[in-house]
Formats: structure tokens, C-alpha cells, sequence
């Protein structure tokens, strides 16, 4: 169990406090409530970017990231479709500097040209390395195009494509910091070895002053329901051909989300779950293959993703891949059941055991709704019987529901 208490100031930055004595090290985490699926489909690419530019100086603090190296402080940021995540972590005789220098850019961060187009560079140059220009890099920028048709989901958090960002205007920027990152729209996460009061204390010098913003109601677009298999193939040169499917799935808060995760754990995990043994081990049509969840706050995706051996067609392999995951139910047993439970739960433990990882999910969970969620993987986990995951895997695991991209070596 994680501990923790918590406050709201009146601008409503909502406080997060977990007290912990086992390190010397205090974890300053802010979460906002913005990710890629908030973005334009004419302006994406903006959440990422601002991951970028909150580091780029505010008006107080020219170079954010001189100023925490001088004390000591590591720091660092991700971006998803749902969120996007900032942390510090710091001496606690130090701490004051991590309120100082996160209440600043939260209040006031520059917006210098020079900083938009160095950050613009930097955003660019990892759409080519990490998307365009490396082996498979472009799937999800195909995946998410081809499973979703109408809901944000549809472009990946890099964004949708280069031109947007290239194109970004100091009044998109602005227009996107003004939107979205206020402290009504945050959840400040502080562990380590400090007390309420004092977290309280330096909560109100910091951070009450910034003005409370109004906060846009989200209103995203609903994907309907896929009633027909959808294919795309896309030739790259890479190493072997591959295929990546596809299956729409509940959100995160959804009764069948652990039912659905286990699922995917059971036949695909690691080298011990069906889809390996069966294919990669007994059949050899594929070098690796897995089977994944994205976990998203609205209906997600179920992934099975596999590398195909020399000589090995796509009907060949999907035919595989689809005899297992439409036809497991016989094969398994409550003893595979127990076993990915036991791996998802060595997970969730294995995972609170930094503070840092603790403050994250407390955060993660509050902008779900729920700062208790954190604290509650571990009994719905353990909940979840073979009959639940019998039941979503006829739910989700149907043809129709599938996006299938096959990925063909040149």
C-alpha cells in the first residue's frame, strides 16, 4: 500500500503528499492533465513539444536545467496520449529550489523564439530518428491511423506528422500553455522524507499565487465500433517482415481491463506464453512474437505484434497467430491463469518500490479520478477468475474488430 494524504489549494492545484524514510531523496512530481488526444488534428505534436519546452527557461529561470544540476537535482519528463509528466528529484535540503523552479515555468515560461526553435529542431529530428528513419519506427504512426477512424487515438504522441510542428506559431504555443497547463489542471506529487505540513507550507509560497485558469471541458470525439476487418501493407527496409493486429478494447477504468490485460499476459507475455511456445518454439514460423495492451484512459487497443521467419507468408503467419488466439480456451489451465497473475502482481510491487515510481501512479491515478486506484491493482488483479478472461477474450478477440498491418521487408 502506498501512504499518503492530500490537499487542494484554492487555484486547484491538488497536493499529493507520501512520506517515505527509506531514502534521502525527495521526488517532486507535477502531472497534467493534457496528452496527445487533446491536440488539433491539423496542430498535433504540441504535448510532446511542450515536454521540450517547459525545459527551455522561464522568466525567473533562464536555464531550468543549470539551475537543479547547481543543487544536486536530476530531472526529467514523458508524454503520452493521456498525460504528460514532470519530475524532480532532489536533496530535501535542496527542496525548495524543486518548488521554485516548477512553480515557475507553471506560472511564467518563457516563451523566447530562440527557445521554440531550437526545441522545434530537437522535436524534429526525433519525429526522423526514432519514427522515419528507424527499422519499424513508423508503426504506430500507421497502427493508430488504420485501428481508429474518428477519436485522437488515431495519431501517435510524436504527432500526426512533421509538417505541424514544423509550422508551430508562437501564438499555437501560447494558445496551448494557456489551455492547458494550470495548476487546476495538475496534481503535484512530493515523496520522500518529508511531512504534510511542511509540503503544505511550500505549496502555498509556490504555488498558490499562479492564478487558477478555466479549465476546457474535454469533449473528444467517440470511435464507433469497428464491424469490419480493416488491412494495410506498408514496405520499409527492415530486417524481416513483420505483422502487427490490432483488437479495440475497454478504457483503463473499465471492469474488464485486468481481465483483458491478463489476456494478453497468458498468450503473449514473454517467452513462456502461448503465442512463443506454440509458435516461435514448436512451429518456428516466427523469430518473436508477443501480445500487449496500451492501457489508455479511453478505449484502448489489444496488440499482438510478431516477427516472421525467412519464407514464412503473412497468410501463413496470421492464419497461426489466429488458430491460437481465437481457439486457446481449451488449452489452458488454472495453473497458466495463476502464473500471469502472479507475474502482474510481481509487476505492480516491483514497481512501487521507488518513490519515484509510487508518486507517478498516485498522480496518474488522481487525473483518473481516483487517488485510491493506486492502491487498488493489486486486489483487482487478484480478483480476476479464468471465467473473466474467457469472457473478454470473445469480446474483444473477433475478426471483425481487428486492424491488421502487415510490414514487408523491401
Amino acid at each position: 500500500m502506498i501512504s499518503y494524504e492530500s490537499f487542494t489549494l484554492d487555484n486547484g492545484l491538488k497536493v499529493i503528499v507520501h512520506p517515505n524514510y527509506d531514502t534521502a531523496i525527495v521526488t517532486l512530481n507535477i502531472m497534467y492533465d493534457v496528452g496527445a488526444r487533446d491536440e488539433e488534428e491539423s496542430k498535433t505534436g504540441f504535448a510532446h513539444l511542450f515536454e521540450h519546452l517547459m525545459f527551455g527557461g522561464s522568466i525567473n529561470i533562464p536555464e531550468f536545467d543549470t539551475v537543479l544540476q547547481e543543487a544536486g537535482a536530476e530531472n526529467n519528463a514523458f508524454t503520452s496520449n493521456d498525460i504528460t509528466n514532470y519530475y524532480i528529484q532532489i536533496t530535501k535540503e535542496n527542496l525548495e529550489t524543486a518548488f521554485w523552479a516548477e512553480s515557475d515555468r507553471m506560472l511564467s515560461l518563457s516563451f523566447d523564439p530562440k527557445v521554440l526553435e531550437v526545441q522545434r529542431k530537437v522535436v524534429i529530428e526525433e519525429f526522423k530518428q526514432r519514427y522515419l528513419n528507424q527499422p519499424y519506427g513508423d508503426v504506430w504512426l500507421l497502427l493508430r491511423e488504420l485501428a481508429y477512424t474518428t477519436h485522437p487515438y488515431k495519431w501517435a504522441t510524436i504527432g500526426k506528422e512533421i509538417s505541424h510542428i514544423e509550422e508551430a506559431t508562437m501564438e499555437d504555443v501560447k494558445a496551448f500553455f494557456t489551455k492547458h497547463y494550470l495548476p487546476n489542471n495538475a496534481v503535484l506529487v512530493v515523496g520522500g522524507p518529508v511531512e504534510l505540513a511542511e509540503i503544505k507550507t511550500l505549496s502555498e509560497k509556490w504555488f498558490a499565487p499562479i492564478p487558477k485558469g478555466e479549465k476546457t471541458k474535454r469533449n473528444l470525439a467517440k470511435e464507433p465500433k469497428q464491424t469490419q476487418k480493416r488491412t494495410l501493407t506498408h514496405q520499409a527496409d527492415v530486417p524481416v517482415n513483420a505483422i502487427f493486429k490490432a483488437f479495440h478494447m475497454c478504457n483503463k477504468l473499465h471492469k474488464d481491463y485486468y481481465a483483458s490485460d491478463l489476456l494478453s499476459d497468458l498468450l503473449g507475455r514473454d517467452k513462456t506464453a502461448i503465442l512463443y511456445k506454440k509458435l516461435v518454439e514448436e512451429q518456428n514460423l516466427f523469430s518473436n512474437i508477443n501480445a500487449f495492451v496500451l492501457g489508455s484512459f479511453d478505449e484502448g487497443l489489444w496488440v499482438v505484434s510478431g516477427y516472421l521467419n525467412e519464407g514464412i507468408t503473412f497468410e501463413e503467419a496470421e492464419k497461426a497467430i489466429d488458430n491460437i488466439i481465437y481457439n486457446f480456451e481449451e488449452s489452458i489451465t488454472d495453473k497458466d491463469i495463476e502464473k500471469v497473475k502472479n507475474q502482474a502482481l510481481s509487476t505492480v510491487l516491483y514497481g512501487q518500490e521507488e518513490v519515484m515510481e509510487r508518486c507517478v501512479s498516485l498522480a496518474y491515478s488522481s487525473i483518473l479520478g481516483d487517488t485510491e486506484l493506486a492502491n487498488q491493482e493489486i486486489e483487482k488483479i487478484e480478483s480476476v477468475t479464468k471465467s473473466d478472461i474467457l469472457t473478454v477474450a470473445k469480446k474483444i478477440l473477433q475478426e471483425e474488430n481487428a486492424s491488421v498491418l502487415y510490414y514487408v521487408k523491401k
